[in-house]
């Protein structure tokens, strides 16, 4: 069956559209800010937090990129407006990056300064490997000219993640940790399930021990497992930690670590550009062909 579902996955670009749609939309909120808005409103009413992500990267027109941050800009002003617990992600091939970096870096600088305003928080995705160095150099940028509520990514997967780790510690930078999703060269990033688990635990008890604030973002029922135990390990505060999730992706875990008292945030993304995300998410799910069966049962249903 895993041999099966990884043939449909490597098949996906040929559905439809609007089957990519129906099986993939349990990890979009929407089209629209409102919908996402409204997503992110039902969690807060059960205690769990949110991020919120204007879909859309690799943009090749600098008109998109000033849309894509006019979108964010408008992502900010509805978290403070509905006091919202929640915060802005954004990528730096969306803000214009492989146009004009320059350019790119002041965009980025005005959302920041803009969430500053109004004591909101923005992340800073991290991308395929191209990106890493440039995107760790806008994130150092920012925090030397005195912003201190901007965060970054790291992802495990890359063997000079620890090396990146260890430079930033001396920022007290707040650090999202995931595995890393992009397909990179063997060279550069580790290939085997364990070996990208063992440097995913290794990452997170350097963070743990430092103090600084991580965001636990896996749903890897074996990392999860070690996050739990290392939080009790070094007795840190839930104010310097939180697990984070996906939309769409183990809401029943995530609920049981709400439950235990954990503190929990589920990334929001909506927007347009639904497609290409749509896609990967639907390749990491085991349990595809069951959905792709669910979706063309309810397809020929409302035909």
């Amino acid at each position: 069956m895993a041999l099966f579902s990884a043939w449909v996955a490597r098949l996906l670009p040929l559905l439809p559209r609007r089957l990519v749609w129906a099986v993939g939309r349990r990890y979009i909120a929407g089209t629209e800010l409102e919908d996402a808005l409204r997503s992110a409103e039902q969690f807060a009413a059960r205690g769990i937090w949110s991020t919120l992500d204007v879909l859309g990267e690799f943009v090749t027109e600098w008109s998109h990129a000033q849309r894509y941050a006019e979108q964010a800009e408008a992502v900010l002003r509805a978290i403070a407006q509905r006091q919202l617990p929640a915060y802005l992600s954004v990528k730096l091939t969306a803000l214009g990056i492989d146009i004009e970096p320059e350019r790119s870096y002041g965009l980025l600088r005005y959302l920041v300064d803009q969430a500053r305003q109004r004591g909101l928080f923005v992340r800073i995705d991290m991308e395929n490997s191209p990106y890493t160095d440039i995107t760790l150099a806008f994130y150092r940028r920012l925090r030397q000219e005195g912003y201190d509520n901007v965060g970054i990514v790291i992802q495990a997967y890359l063997r000079r993640s620890r090396d990146d780790v260890e430079s930033l510690l001396p920022l007290r930078p707040a650090i999202r940790l995931c595995k890393g999703i992009y397909i990179e060269p063997p060279e550069i990033a580790y290939r085997s399930r364990d070996e990208v688990r063992r440097n995913y635990k290794e990452l997170l008890e350097m963070l743990l021990r430092s103090g600084v604030h991580t965001a636990i973002a896996t749903h890897d029922e074996e990392l999860l497992r070690f996050a739990e135990e290392a939080l009790r390990r070094y007795d840190v505060p839930k104010e310097r930690y939180e697990f984070q999730m996906l939309l769409g992706v183990r809401p029943e875990r995530r609920e049981l670590l709400r439950q235990q008292g954990h503190p929990v945030r589920v990334y929001i993304p909506f927007g347009h550009h639904w497609y290409g995300y749509s896609l990967r998410r639907l390749r990491e799910n085991p349990n595809i062909v069951a959905h792709i069966l669910r979706a063309l049962f309810r397809l020929d249903r409302q035909q």
